[in-house]
């Protein structure tokens, strides 16, 4: 079963590039999920998949693209009875 996981990314991580480049890492990792810029100028994540390349999203999102600043990752198990396929942008939220 896919490890699954919500993420509050919080810093200076909006207008930085930080949803492409969390796409093109989930991408890599074989995630499924998706990424939105949040109104309180956070990033939040939904990541799925092997227990593994979760992980290593986490890690990679505590450091972030070159011109971020991260300040805190919030993760959140979550139990989703649908479960997404790709790894997408959503709208601010």
């Amino acid at each position: 079963m896919a490890l699954q996981a919500r993420l509050s990314i919080a810093g200076r991580v909006q207008g930085v590039g930080y949803r492409d480049w969390a796409m093109a890492t989930a991408q890599r990792l074989g995630l499924d999920g998706w990424v939105r810029n949040r109104i309180d100028g956070s990033v939040e994540a939904l990541v799925v998949g092997e227990d593994e390349a979760v992980g290593r999203m986490i890690e990679a999102c505590r450091r972030g693209p070159a011109l971020a600043r991260v300040d805190t990752v919030d993760v959140e198990p979550v139990d989703l009875d649908v479960l997404p396929t790709g790894f997408t942008r959503l709208p601010t939220a």
